[in-house]
């Protein structure tokens, strides 16, 4: 090749690195040439050759990505519409350079350097996605690249993997379970630890049967921006039909409720308009699709935020309810999906304020009509008998009808009851919807808690009293027999008015005859009132005589009702007034007999009243605690949680003087002999026992109790923390979500809340190593992982993980005085190597005190014993870290960045790693890896979504922060430019 072909490829890069020339003016003019060209060979020489150049560049340079785009486009030009006829002809022509380049980059793919292998599946990942549709790679080329980015998803380096992903996209075949693509993204999906490989292959990855519950499962990964593209992923590819309705449930209650906005965001302005579109935007065939009757407020929640989006927010309101002119849904059109509609509308309006006003009056009628059309829906709920329940048709059409009802009720809350009429029928109708014997259990907490609403706080407890005394003690007929003689009576005193009415008749005859009238009119007078007292006592019952009087029913419906009434109205209730009277009557005539209820459901809700009771008064949770702390060991399961919860309540609430009369209601509960027969310590004694029990949902509240007891300063226990540090790990508790969740939170706000904390974590260290590696191995405990939980307790007690930095010695260096120790007992334990790796993890100060000389007395003394080379190492690390002997390490590369001075920096930089490409194969890895460690040294502690372990020093010296000035003149002198090594090598 001529010295101006040459130049005139090289010139094509040189170009190609500015972003403001024109690339397809520069592919043309080069495909030009290499047209004309016959022997193509020393073209492709070259043509590599400026290539390398790039190809070593590990970061995102502009102009090394200027001219990666350069060389894709130049690649592809030669792709060209194709007939049948022309089809041969062009494949040997036009695809010979594509051939060639792919097979370059597939030999090149094994590369030491990390840079290289980056860079190789980067451009086959373009290369194959700037391909048309129609586009025909040899079928053996297709193949090795298949086989060699697989071998690059599993690299070292996050960044290659992401490439050889993105590149295998148009590879896979949805179709196939057994595609080598498909189980590739599969296992990347759930095993990758870096978050931008999991981001890649979502992108990238076919929907189908196999893979849809890998891309669901990426909705709770622990990474923001997975679990935002896991969700637009969802809605831009899968059909809200291929999803089950578990699913469609879990996806709207995680993502609506998800700690970060962005994908909220998503969930709101893509998931939920997505799922709407495909149902022709029919909102009540949504609800329909998410199964309202079970999961009521995770379809509120997503009709917010359809509401929130909406563009016209009169005609998305008014058209799933479908109200009527009196602004009702009609009693026999009312469903499960056009209630809820309704509710939500109306709750999401009346938040609005004064804005939405107007808007509410017509979702809503007068307080007055809405009272009678809830009265008259909820007479018509049937009540069911126990043989009626059997039939499950039945009872899904009464469980329906009490969705309905509830919802209703619920609609109560959205009324304007400031108007005294409307307010005093809604009052009266919620009365006698508590009264009605066929209103569902289900149904009474809501009564009550609306009715308790509406009234005012000092009504509250008396009328809640009458309600509960007419329901308990009901006013009903009584009927009394009467006796013979009763009878016998009776029918004398008749018999005795028919003789003188007949006398009386007889006399008046005579009178007429003998024209005496005035006589006559005595006796006609005196025969009416006989008549009248005859007709009177004809009238009254011969054999009974009905009365009315109140009797105490004791059946447990009514006990249950009643009891939940009681529950709410003491929930509702000012905490600071303290138990009134009418309450305290409460108690002794309902709640505590109930206590001993033979009904399990009685007693439970029995146990609920009295633990709420408890902390209005504390002379009541004096006198009713041992009775707690019995149901706790002694009832049925859930009962003794019900019991457990209130003890746990009243710890929190009035702490452990509720106990015994102690100076402070901090205590610990690790003391001694006094202590130890403390009711205190029984207690503790009691709940630590729990932790082992066998009916999982105790321990969970145990341990949730506990953890809150902690947190709040109520208990300080190393024992205790020691043992929830256990149970969160313990693979007996690996199913428990909610337990796992608690404790995971609670470890970290426990922690990081003071320096108290850290201390008691600090001192439960020790306890908990020895219980794992003391484990025996039928034990659980032994599955667990000794390395994870001391790095747990590391970073748990880092000083910087405090919200308020505290003053004096660091937690980090009375742990590793701790540590020394418990290796000085055993210098031969196999444990050893394990507390020396964590003593290098420590953040130890390294100011000169007695506490620095101390542990490096004891470092001293451990290095005289041990044996073992790792513990060697890592015990000088840290004793070298003490001594301040890393100050006289040679540095590490400054960064380039802030440090260099010299224009052609960027030139000696390519000349020393590129002489000949050859040579990458052998020792690019060390050097490449060497060069790109000097510049990590400055940047954020984060890693960026280009970070590495590999850019990572092992020791990099603390850079000194240049002003912007400086920073600024430094980095435009050292942006990469090939031109320069370019020129100097072509003129060698």
């Amino acid at each position: 090749m001529t010295a101006d072909n040459e130049l005139e490829i090289q010139e094509a890069f040189q170009r190609a690195q500015k972003a403001h020339h024109n690339k397809a003016k520069l592919v043309a003019t080069l495909k030009n040439r290499y047209i004309k060209l016959e022997d193509k060979l020393e073209f492709h020489e070259e043509f590599l050759r400026c290539l390398k150049y790039a190809m070593i560049v590990y970061t995102r340079e502009p102009a090394v990505e200027n001219v990666i785009d350069f060389v894709v486009k130049f690649a592809v030009s030669f792709e060209t519409p194709m007939n049948e006829e022309e089809e041969e002809e062009s494949e040997e022509d036009d695809g010979s350079f594509l051939n060639f380049l792919l097979n370059f980059l597939l030999e090149s793919h094994t590369a030491n350097s990390h840079a290289v292998r980056f860079r190789v599946c980067q451009l086959i990942n373009k290369l194959l996605g700037s391909l048309s549709e129609n586009a025909q790679v040899d079928d053996e080329i297709c193949e090795r690249i298949h086989e060699a980015m697989l071998i690059r998803v599993t690299d070292k380096y996050p960044n290659v993997r992401i490439q050889a992903a993105l590149a295998m996209a148009r590879l896979q075949d949805p179709n196939d379970p057994e595609c080598p693509t498909i189980k590739a993204y599969m296992l990347l999906l759930e095993n990758d630890s870096n978050a931008e490989v999991r981001r890649a292959v979502l992108s990238c990855i076919a929907p189908a049967a196999f893979t849809l519950p890998k891309i669901y499962k990426r909705t709770r990964d622990v990474k923001e921006k997975v679990r935002k593209l896991s969700y637009q992923v969802l809605a831009e590819k899968v059909h809200i039909r291929a999803l089950t309705i578990a699913q469609r449930v879990s996806l709207l209650q995680h993502g609506l409720n998800d700690s970060a906005e962005s994908v909220k965001e998503v969930v709101k302005v893509f998931l939920l308009p997505a799922w709407l579109r495909l149902l022709q935007n029919d909102i009540l065939q949504l609800l329909h699709r998410l199964d309202v009757e079970n999961c009521a407020e995770t379809a509120v929640l997503a009709l917010h935020a359809l509401f929130s989006t909406a563009t016209t927010l009169d005609d998305l309101l008014q058209n799933g309810a479908k109200l009527d002119e009196r602004k009702l849904i009609p009693v026999d059109a009312l469903t499960c999906e056009n209630v809820l509609y309704w509710r939500a509308a109306c709750e999401f309006v009346k938040a609005k304020g004064d804005e939405g006003e107007e808007l509410l009056e017509k979702l809503l009628p007068e307080p007055a009509i809405f009272a009678e059309y809830l009265y008259s829906y909820l007479k018509s709920v049937p009540l069911l008998s126990e043989e009626q329940r059997a039939d499950m048709t039945q009872l899904e059409l009464v469980m329906t009808k009490e969705f309905i009802g509830q919802q209703l009720i619920l609609l109560v809350g959205c009324l304007d009851t400031t108007e005294e009429g409307g307010r005093r029928r809604v009052l009266a109708v919620l009365k006698e919807m508590l009264l009605l014997p066929n209103t569902p259990l289900s149904l009474i907490g809501q009564l009550v808690q609306k009715l308790v609403g509406i009234l005012h706080d000092d009504q509250q407890r008396i009328t809640m009293a009458e309600i509960i005394s007419d329901l308990r003690e009901p006013i009903v007929p009584i009927t009394e027999c009467v006796d013979e003689n009763e009878k016998r009576k009776k029918q004398v005193k008749l018999a005795e008015l028919k003789v003188c009415i007949m006398e009386c008749k007889q006399e008046l005859e005579d009178c007429i005859s003998r024209e005496d009238f005035a006589r006559a009119a005595e006796l006609k007078e005196s025969i009416a009132q006989l008549e009248e007292r005859r007709r009177q006592l004809e009238l009254q019952p011969e054999s009974d005589h009905n009365k009315e009087q109140r009797i105490e029913k004791n059946d447990p419906e009514t006990l249950l009702k009643c009891l939940t009434m009681c529950a709410e109205v003491l929930k509702q209730m000012n905490i600071s007034r303290g138990i009134c009277p009418t309450i305290t009557a409460l108690i002794e005539t309902l709640i505590l007999p109930s206590v001993s209820n033979s009904n399990s459901a009685v007693r439970n809700m029995a146990v609920v009243c009295l633990g709420t009771a408890a902390l209005h008064s504390r002379d009541l949770a004096n006198t009713h605690l041992v009775l707690l702390l019995q149901i706790t060991q002694l009832d049925e399961p859930k009962i003794r949680i019900s019991a457990l919860k209130a003890l746990i309540d009243q710890l929190l609430f009035n702490g452990l003087k509720i106990l015994q009369d102690k100076p402070s209601d901090l205590l610990n509960s690790d003391g001694q002999s006094e202590e130890e027969e403390s009711p205190v310590h029984n207690i503790l004694k009691m709940l630590s026992e729990f932790l082992d029990s066998e009916i999982c949902e105790l321990r969970t509240e145990t341990a949730e109790g506990l953890a809150k007891l902690m947190y709040c300063g109520r208990i300080v226990s190393a024992k205790l923390l020691s043992r929830l540090v256990l149970l969160w790990y313990n693979p007996v508790t690996e199913e428990d979500q909610r337990l796992r969740h608690c404790l995971g939170v609670f470890l970290q706000l426990y922690a990081r809340e003071s320096r108290a904390h850290q201390e008691c974590v600090e001192e439960s260290f020790l306890p908990t190593m020895r219980t794992l590696f003391n484990a025996p191995a039928t034990s659980p405990l032994s599955e667990i992982d000794t390395s994870n939980v001391a790095e747990l307790f590391i970073e748990l007690t880092r000083p910087s993980a405090l919200v308020q930095s505290s003053q004096g010695v660091c937690v980090h260096d009375s742990l590793a005085v701790r540590v020394c120790n418990e290796i000085l007992r055993d210098i031969d334990a196999p444990e050893v190597r394990l507390y020396c790796k964590t003593l290098s993890s420590l953040e130890i100060s390294t100011e000169p005190g007695p506490a620095n000389q101390e542990l490096q007395q004891l470092l001293s003394q451990i290095l005289q014993e041990v044996k073992d080379k790792f513990c060697v190492r890592a015990v000088e690390k840290v004793l070298n870290q003490l001594k301040g002997s890393q100050q006289s390490k040679p540095s590490a590369p400054q960064d380039p960045v802030l440090t260099a001075v010299d224009e052609n920096v960027s030139s000696e930089f390519f000349q020393f790693f590129l002489i000949d490409f050859l040579k990458l194969h052998n020792t690019g890895q060390k050097k490449v890896s060497t060069a790109k460690t000097s510049k990590k040294s400055c940047e954020n502690k984060e890693k960026s979504d280009e970070s590495d372990e590999e850019n990572v020093p092992e020791a990099a010296p603390p850079s000194v922060r240049l002003t912007r000035r400086a920073k600024t003149a430094a980095l435009e002198k050292t942006k990469q430019d090939l031109t320069a090594l370019m020129n100097r090598e072509a003129s060698s």
